[in-house]
């Protein structure tokens, strides 16, 4: 860590405000985002990023140093708002069926739009399938470290990211080009 960002911390764990909003400045985009994916409602995600930087400062005074700065901050992030989740009954509620009136992306090279479609798709999911799904396959958690903060086991983990997975195959099935038929054609005569 750069000597600058020790200082920094340093002066924020004694209650500098200008080191504090610092922090907040350099870490709160990949936290909020984190927050926002896993909770998927943005009013509720805006609420529960705010208890998440107000655990972060609160517990300044105990960050040792011995990961980095985003790495500790991270950490609180997810446990928090899974915590949060878990007392807003959002996690164990019976999973509904999705909506399949997405609406269709012309193919037109906009990568915010298909960065949109799929945000769209994954808050489609159930809330248990979601935080499963973004917790491994977008911050790359292991099936035994989500088991461990979800309270569930490993295969009802992988059990939840295939589901997540095949819904949003069939979400997201219209952003993919349909196959060439001569190909195909090509293809199965010389088989």
């Amino acid at each position: 860590m750069a000597m600058a960002d020790q200082l920094t911390i340093r002066r924020a764990i004694h209650g500098d405000e200008a080191a504090l909003r610092t922090l907040w400045v350099q870490y709160a985009p990949r936290i909020d985002a984190v927050v926002q994916r896993l909770v998927g409602d943005p009013d509720q995600a805006a609420d529960i990023a705010q208890e998440v930087w107000i655990q972060i400062f609160r517990a300044l005074p105990t960050y040792r140093g011995d990961s980095q700065f985003a790495t500790w901050a991270h950490r609180i992030a997810v446990n928090r708002t899974l915590n949060a989740l878990r007392s807003l009954r959002r996690i164990g509620r019976v999973e509904t069926e999705i909506e399949e009136d997405t609406a269709s992306v012309e193919h037109e090279g906009d990568r915010l739009l298909l960065a949109q479609t799929i945000d769209e798709a994954v808050q489609k999911l159930s809330p248990g399938a979601r935080t499963v799904f973004v917790l491994h396959d977008v911050e790359g958690y292991t099936h035994e470290e989500i088991a461990a903060e979800l309270g569930i086991t490993a295969g009802g983990s992988k059990s939840q990211l295939f589901k997540a997975r095949a819904k949003l195959r069939g979400l997201l099935a219209h952003l993919v080009d349909a196959p060439n038929t001569q190909d195909t054609a090509h293809v199965a005569h010389l088989s």
